[in-house]
């Protein structure tokens, strides 16, 4: 290791323009002509459009056009599709409903767009969409999934009978029943994960342009994988041939999953472009946020586990009513079920599972993948069920865990997933240690001695994350590849540019993939250039999500690096007069092993490009390509352990210790590593403490519409976080890497109300625990 290669701590490249302001973001960007667009969106979460009247916002000052869904539907532009096939128990396909980018016939939630504005400036555009007339003929509306599925209750697709999307099973339902038949112990629980609005810091935005010259479209837009939002808008929605389509995503201020999608807006903005004629820019205020980005979570589930008479888990039984909101977003029906159910054994050695999932239409914003995506809900299931478990058969948790890790690997899960390499008992220990776990009685009764109610819970997360191999993806109803693909350019000088189809929003890609390159090769970090996010410099890519940048997309680069290094190696050879395999690289010098014969790493790169003397028959330059795809998920893992003090009389609770020990594989630079675990711990702290999104149930309108409303967690609820690092590499990718980005998200919910609800006494608590909720379950009988 270098002080800039692989395991060094280097501060982020990318962090100088952030942190001067001069980052350039979507809504930063201004082409000449541009206009500015506001959506009509509709004020009831179900009813009938009757008419549209736009006369009167199109005599407003400054209005360049009104457009609306008959029109966009006129000129071909489809529907938005989900990527990801699922099949139900029966073998019938889900119903997917129409899910027009503007609705003229039916709107299905609270802010669905109707119509769109172009104006010379926004507050003029936003003064006319207030002047479009909507006539309505209101339904009935229904928000809670489990309510959905009654006779009775409003229809919201006219393909979905009772609005059931899928009902999927996966694992073995008769060996899972006889299990619970045989146990000695059952614990059964009912689980909600509460619905949440990812509130990234930068809300989205989309530049929409037309030319008519070249018949050619650009879209800057805040996209976590731009080439999809490329291939999906050009293949599917019609908005232009993918030759014709150039996407460009730029700074990008956090994802969190939410801008994994195509939402209406880059639709309608590139449409709305070449039919005014002028550059379409939009960008979302806060509220439209809440209303319209793809919301995560919102599952109702009831889990059975099954033990033994020494306490070992037998079966595993879990029924999940997941709430897909009021249309299917891209990879929403993966998300319940592939993301979800494949993680239900946990750490855990467990013979027989079996879940089922029915996937609910509702009259709220769509639900998707969020921070974790699947993964927090299954360890959220997984780590309270086994934490009540052990308070009800007066067992320590921690040795209840201890007794059904894993220890074999590989490991075939009953769930489909294999895992690869782990070593749990290392995490929990470590994590033990560091908590100083044997200590916590005398601090609980020192808390008592003051009045506090004290605890004590901990989680033993497990997640799959490079979210691939592409061949078996695709046989569980994949639209896509998820493979990723690099470029490294040597340039005559020396210097490297490496174009990755990952996209960083984020994760710090400028600096780890540029630390990669300098181990590699010996060069000063500030040699690498990283080019990302861009459809017309970057052949074709995947994006960032599900913690595949470093397992696929720096491996991708590991394979460009190496034919790059062999061509290197054979010029220097060349050069030298001497075997190919004498050559060695270090520090920034090709050498011959055991002489003193040496070329500095510019000299090799410019006879590649000069090619006044190669090896015969070698093409001149220095540039390669690589498309990677992994044999198999990556499985990171850990155990968190969270301690609290509960004040009695207001509900009030405080962390007092929180701690995280993870596996994450082979770690690039553990600086990054560990302010990804932050921010992910910190999400999962929202999720448990404070955040959820309501809608009214009586009309479905979006209750947490603001930050009024929605609490989003400040710096005095967190605690100062202890990190540590246990490391088994993973073996299905050449760096080793397991992937960090989620991992906080997953693994801090169960563990933080394992402890509130130890503290006080009270198993029956759910997320968000605000100070109301934990003290009436402090307080009332039970």
């Amino acid at each position: 290791m270098g002080v800039e290669g692989i395991g060094a701590r280097v501060a982020r490249k990318e962090d100088k323009r952030f942190l001067t302001g001069k980052g350039r973001y979507t809504d930063d960007m201004t082409v000449p002509g541009m206009k500015y667009a506001f959506f009509v969106r509709s004020a009831y979460a179900h009813a009938r459009i009757l008419s549209i009247d736009t006369a009167a916002a199109e005599a407003m000052p400054g209005i360049i056009a009104v457009l609306g869904g008959k029109q966009l539907q006129a000129d071909g532009i489809g529907n938005l599709i989900c990527g990801w096939m699922i099949h139900s128990k029966d073998g019938s396909p889900m119903k997917m409903g129409a899910w027009r980018p503007l609705a003229h016939e039916t709107v299905r939630y609270v802010g669905d767009a109707i119509a769109i504005v172009v104006a010379d400036s926004l507050s003029e555009a936003r003064d006319a969409a207030e002047a479009v007339v909507v006539e309505y003929e209101v339904l009935s509306a229904v928000t809670q999934a489990s309510l959905a599925l009654a006779d009775g209750q409003p229809q919201i697709h006219p393909e979905a009978a009772n609005n059931i999307i899928f009902d999927w099973q996966l694992g073995d339902g008769d060996a899972t029943d006889a299990a619970l038949a045989r146990a000695a112990h059952v614990t059964e629980m009912k689980i909600v994960n509460n619905r949440l609005s990812p509130n990234p810091m930068e809300p989205r935005a989309t530049l929409g342009i037309y030319d008519d010259a070249e018949d050619h479209y650009t879209c800057y837009t805040t996209s976590q994988n731009p080439h999809v939002a490329r291939l999906v808008m050009s293949a599917f929605y019609n908005v232009a041939p993918e030759n014709k389509l150039r996407v460009i995503a730029p700074d990008v201020g956090g994802g969190f999953g939410s801008k994994i999608y195509i939402y209406p807006e880059e639709i309608v903005c590139l449409w709305a472009s070449k039919k005014t004629g002028v550059p379409v820019k939009w960008t979302s205020d806060r509220t439209e946020a809440f209303l319209t980005d793809a919301h995560g979570r919102d599952h109702e589930t009831t889990v059975k586990m099954a033990f033994d008479a020494d306490h070992r888990i037998i079966g595993l039984k879990v029924d999940t009513i997941a709430n897909i909101g009021a249309y299917m977003s891209l990879f929403s029906s993966a998300t319940p079920t592939y993301l979800y159910a494949t993680l239900l054994s946990g750490q855990y050695d467990i013979p027989a599972i079996h879940a089922n999932v029915r996937a609910v239409y509702t009259n709220t914003a769509p639900v998707d993948a969020y921070r974790g995506a699947g993964r927090p809900e299954a360890t959220y299931v997984m780590e309270r069920t086994i934490e009540t478990a052990a308070r009800e058969l007066g067992v320590s948790p921690v040795e209840l865990r201890r007794k059904n890790f894993i220890r074999s690997f590989p490991h075939q899960t009953p769930v489909i997933m294999n895992y690869d390499a782990g070593d749990f008992d290392a995490s929990l220990d470590a994590a033990l240690a560091a908590s100083d776990y044997a200590g916590f009685p005398a601090r609980k009764a020192a808390a008592a001695a003051r009045g506090m109610k004290r605890g004590i819970g901990m989680s033993c997360y497990i997640e799959a994350c490079g979210i691939a191999p592409s061949a078996a993806v695709g046989s569980l109803g994949a639209g896509v590849g998820l493979w990723e693909s690099a470029e490294v350019r040597v340039n005559a000088v020396g210097t490297i540019e490496v174009l990755t189809g990952s996209h960083s929003h984020g994760q710090g890609h400028e600096t780890t993939f540029a630390q990669l390159i300098a181990d590699r090769f010996g060069v000063p970090m500030d040699n690498v250039n990283i080019v990302h996010g861009d459809t017309d410099k970057v052949q074709m890519g995947m994006g960032t999500y599900g913690s595949r940048s470093g397992a696929v997309g720096m491996s991708a680069i590991v394979k460009a690096l190496d034919k790059v290094e062999a061509k290197a190696k054979k010029i220097a050879a060349h050069l030298m007069e001497a075997d190919e395999s004498d050559i060695v690289i270090e520090n920034g010098e090709l050498k011959v092993a055991g002489t003193d014969k040496t070329l500095p790493w510019f000299q090799v790169a410019l006879a590649a490009y000069t090619a006044h003397n190669l090896p015969s028959g070698m093409e001149p330059g220095l540039k390669e390509t690589a498309f990677y795809d992994p044999s198999n998920f990556t499985f990171p893992a850990g155990c968190y352990i969270c301690e609290v003090e509960v004040d009695p009389e207001t509900g009030k609770t405080q962390i007092v210790q929180f701690v995280a020990a993870d596996d994450f594989g082979n770690i690039i630079n553990p600086m990054i590593v560990e302010g990804q675990v932050h921010g992910g711990i910190a999400q999962g702290i929202g999720q448990a403490l404070l955040e959820a999104v309501h809608y009214d149930p009586a009309n479905g309108q979006l209750i947490t519409a603001s930050y009024m409303d929605y609490a989003m967690p400040r710096a005095d609820d967190l605690p100062s976080f202890q990190l540590s690092h246990q490391t088994t590499p993973c073996p299905s990718n050449p760096l080793g890497i397991k992937g960090c980005g989620e991992a906080g998200a997953i693994g801090s919910p169960p563990a933080l109300i394992n402890a509130i609800t130890d503290a006080i006494g009270n198993n029956d608590l759910s997320m968000p625990a605000t100070p109301q909720k934990v003290w009436l379950a402090a307080n009332v009988a039970h």
